[in-house]
């Protein structure tokens, strides 16, 4: 989560709303990073979740990655919770829940409906405070 709350912040640093995404592989070991880039690539689906999945499965030269590991630190959207879901992640952590947008734990619900072709384990929760706060004192300082 140490990376993926680092991607966050580089985020906020561009301007793009701080969420930041890591894959991690069986061993432990990153296969990809990233920070929301929605802003700089002019492209509504450049969340973090979806580049970090990308660039992982490139890594991996498959469309699937059923023994890795995403941490993500906010409650992954519906069109997000689709793609873990599609990638076959193993396990998701994310740390602040979203209930507004959030397509996990609040909204779509996106692993628990009937059409859902995998449910990863997932924990919520993970460092909310510090994801939380980050995206906080984003919006707060647009709102300035």
């Amino acid at each position: 989560m140490d990376i993926a709350l680092a991607e966050a912040r580089a985020a906020f640093n561009r301007a793009e709303v701080p969420i930041g995404a890591v894959v991690v592989g069986p061993n432990g070991d990153v296969l990809a990073q990233a920070g929301n880039e929605v802003e700089a690539r002019d492209d509504a689906s450049a969340h973090a979740e979806i580049l970090a999945l990308r660039a992982a499965a490139a890594q991996r030269g498959s469309p699937r990655l059923p023994d890795c590991d995403l941490y993500v630190t906010l409650e992954p959207c519906p069109m997000c919770a689709q793609a873990i879901s599609l990638f076959r992640i193993r396990k998701l952590v994310f740390g602040a829940y979203d209930p507004k947008g959030g397509g996990v734990e609040h909204g779509a619900r996106v692993f628990d409906a009937s059409s859902c072709h995998h449910r990863p384990e997932v924990i919520g929760g993970v460092r909310e405070t510090e994801s939380a706060g980050l995206l906080r004192a984003f919006f707060q300082a647009r709102r300035g």
